[in-house]
């Protein structure tokens, strides 16, 4: 198992709904809890994965996924069972959309 964290600082869109977990740790997938969190504006997401040595990956799709979504004061942990890249995109869109309601 690898521990992998990032923060990105100076997010605009704030969540203020209850805490949302989307996906399944299973073969394949990956789980994906969402939360609002008191975080000076950042966005913060911790991963525990199954896939070590995938460090530079994963930083470009979570740069990405921040780019789309531009998070404020959000705590997102996600544990993985070997996703491919599409899929944690996926998941995470589904997490922040699911936040979101009809304002996504």
């Amino acid at each position: 198992m690898e521990t992998l964290n990032y923060r990105f600082e100076h997010g605009s869109r704030a969540l203020t709904a209850q805490p949302q977990v989307v996906g399944v740790v299973g073969s394949g997938n990956l789980e994906v809890l969402i939360e609002a969190a008191d975080l000076g504006g950042a966005c913060s997401i911790e991963i525990q994965t199954a896939a070590v040595g995938f460090g530079a990956i994963w930083q470009a799709v979570m740069h990405d996924f921040q780019q789309r979504w531009q998070l404020a004061d959000a705590r997102i942990s996600i544990n993985d069972m070997g996703a491919t890249p599409a899929v944690v995109s996926l998941r995470m869109d589904q997490a922040v959309q699911t936040m979101l309601g009809d304002a996504a």
